[in-house]
């Protein structure tokens, strides 16, 4: 059985989708796919995310924002929005969320802390809804 994927997306893919994807990566320890891109991609990963992210162990500074495609998003099986409005395709049958959390962008590291929390209490709780119902976690 395939592992499930995520896409997060965001207008810059520079900040909220990169710290989603980062956790997810480093939480699911590798059970779950992840991919991250925006409608707008940023030339860079906004510092104040990167900054944020060190601080609880995560390097993100090698990561580039990439542009949304209609073939990431057919991929995937969760397509999770943070603000990019009507810009990512549907398709029936996926599952859509709609993260509302605020901006980091132009924003320092003391603003962006509450915000990558809560993006991180989000995805522990995407990973157990996903594990939960993958047949690996049957097994026990």
């Amino acid at each position: 059985m395939p592992k499930p994927s995520v896409l997060f997306v965001c207008v810059h893919n520079a900040g909220r989708s990169q710290m989603a994807a980062a956790f997810l990566n480093r939480l699911s320890d590798g059970a779950i796919e992840v991919g991250s891109a925006g409608s707008e991609p940023a030339e860079r990963v906004n510092p104040a995310a990167v900054e944020a992210m060190a601080e609880v162990g995560i390097d993100i500074p090698a990561e580039k924002p990439k542009i949304l495609t209609d073939q990431a998003v057919r991929e995937s099986d969760v397509v999770i929005t943070m603000g990019c409005g009507d810009t990512c395709p549907f398709y029936p049958g996926k599952r859509y969320e709609d993260w509302v959390l605020e901006d980091p962008a132009g924003k320092g590291v003391d603003a962006v802390r509450p915000i990558r929390d809560e993006i991180r209490r989000r995805v522990e709780t995407l990973i157990g809804e996903l594990t939960a119902t993958s047949p690996e976690s049957q097994k026990s």
